[in-house]
């Protein structure tokens, strides 16, 4: 595994392995220990210049070469990541810290991306629309949009990345991609590494490993890209999109969530805490979906609770590698401090601790808080850490309030005896995506996933995906001579 760090830890450019030209590395450590895994001298601004140029150029004939062809390396593509499988899962709990169990969960969203990336190749169609002018055609073709730069994040960076990278190469454009700085490799030059030996064309998929410091807006603001594909935090989403709107470019932005998993008065306790637990506690809470808020009806609360808390307080917090962790380390010591604030200030503010983790380094162990104040800022932001909010409530017209009183609306889930409750339930919330029955946690690759308010704009997956990443055009045929007014 160790030499998959050292190989590809270069730029990605024009078919080409080369180091940054940057004044500074990026040194990529494992979470859990403090290894170094890699250090990679920068993109500079450039290079980044160098990588869309090159995109721009191999763009066009890897769209004409057809679906057919595109569909022929995407087979390969993912062939490869099932052969490879094992060595995969490795470098993901190497850089991400994530558990075994979680890297399996990430291959296996992976794989299915993959898949669905081959069907989108063929998917765009044509049409024929009526004129009301004698003699004309109106022919409607699906074209790709040219390049396209994607910027991924560190929590799931192999699925992040190909999650926008496979359909836009399916669908014939160039691809730019920017990983996060603590995932270079896991969220970029692996799937470098992939495509190229799938037979990927030089210049087709670019690799920039780089950061804001050295090239500010240059990834964004650059003119051949026509869509930015971003995946992260809200607050830098919004940038993103204030740049792309003055330089005309669309834009997809997956960003945060303060997802509420709702445990009505005639929910199977059992099965929700199961549900809770996961969906709250999956990759130490560093998911977009992640349930931070756990409502639970007070007819039930007491029960639930004694049991959530007993959940919890047996998860096994440790090394990623060994088999029974569920919790390892958060990606970095800034958000391990972040997590370890939240609590105290939870504390601060009157809440009750059930379960308090301790903080070593960046192993955060898991935290159970109660009684947050319902003014408390704390219940309206996204952590991203493992720490729940328990919050009882008085019947479904204050659960659907307390749900909804949050800037995001990603994901979100309710508990019920009755399907069909559950289905009036989630109609009422404002949220893209909700779930009857299940965790907060969900990704189907064709199945539009999204977000309102902060939570982002724009779909991806399946069709949803092909309007991110195509463009419509017309092109009308005069069959007859027209008439013209002078």
């Amino acid at each position: 595994m160790s030499s998959w760090f050292s190989d590809l830890a270069q730029q990605y450019i024009d078919g080409e392995w080369r180091p940054g030209s940057g004044s500074w590395d990026i040194i990529d450590f494992n979470p859990y220990d403090g290894e170094k895994l890699a250090s990679i001298t920068i993109a500079t601004v450039d290079e980044v210049d160098q990588a869309y140029r090159a995109a721009a150029r191999a763009q066009r004939e890897w769209a004409e070469a057809g679906a057919f062809a595109r569909q022929a390396v995407l087979e390969k593509a993912l062939r490869l990541v099932e052969e490879r499988e094992a060595e995969i899962a490795e470098v993901i709990v190497a850089e991400t810290g994530g558990t075994r169990g979680k890297a399996a969960f990430e291959l296996h969203l992976a794989k299915q991306m993959l898949r669905e990336a081959v069907g989108v190749a063929t998917r765009p169609e044509g049409r024929i629309v009526p004129s009301p002018a004698d003699g004309k055609e109106n022919r409607l073709y699906r074209v790709p949009v040219g390049v396209v730069g994607v910027i991924s994040p560190f929590n799931v960076p192999f699925f992040l990345s190909l999650k926008s990278v496979a359909p836009a190469l399916a669908l014939g454009n160039g691809v730019v991609l920017k990983p996060h700085q603590d995932t270079p490799v896991t969220g970029g030059t692996l799937l470098a590494k992939i495509f190229e030996d799938a037979g990927l064309p030089a210049g087709v998929l670019n690799v920039v490993v780089t950061d804001i410091a050295e090239i500010g807006d240059a990834f964004i603001e650059h003119p051949v890209p026509k869509v930015i594909s971003f995946t992260g935090s809200d607050k830098v989403g919004r940038h993103v999109a204030t740049v792309c709107a003055s330089h005309f470019k669309r834009t997809v932005l997956e960003m945060g969530g303060n997802s509420a998993l709702v445990v009505l008065d005639d929910a199977d306790i059992d099965y929700a805490v199961d549900a809770a637990v996961f969906s709250r506690y999956v990759h130490q809470g560093q998911v977009c979906m992640a349930a931070n808020r756990v409502l639970v009806d007070r007819s039930v609360a007491e029960e639930f609770t004694e049991k959530f808390v007993a959940r919890v307080k047996g998860l096994k917090a440790g090394d990623p590698r060994d088999p029974e962790t569920v919790i390892g380390p958060v990606i970095n010591s800034s958000q391990a401090e972040s997590i370890t604030g939240v609590v105290e200030q939870a504390v601060a503010e009157g809440a009750t601790a059930l379960v308090r983790g301790t903080t070593r380094e960046n192993l955060v162990e898991p935290s159970v808080l109660t009684d947050v104040p319902a003014d408390s800022s704390l219940l309206r932001q996204e952590v991203f850490g493992p720490v729940a909010f328990l919050v009882p409530f008085d019947g479904e017209e204050e659960a659907v309030r307390l749900v909804n009183d949050t800037p995001y609306g990603l994901s979100g889930a309710v508990h019920t005896a009755d399907v069909e409750r559950g289905v009036r339930f989630a109609q009422r919330i404002d949220t893209g995506m909700f779930h009857v029955n299940d965790g907060t946690v969900h990704d189907e690759p064709q199945v539009p996933f999204g977000g309102e308010k902060s939570s982002g704009v724009g779909r991806l997956n399946g069709e949803s995906t092909v309007d991110a990443f195509t463009s419509l055009k017309w092109i009308s045929v005069q069959h007859v001579r027209s008439r013209f007014p002078f």
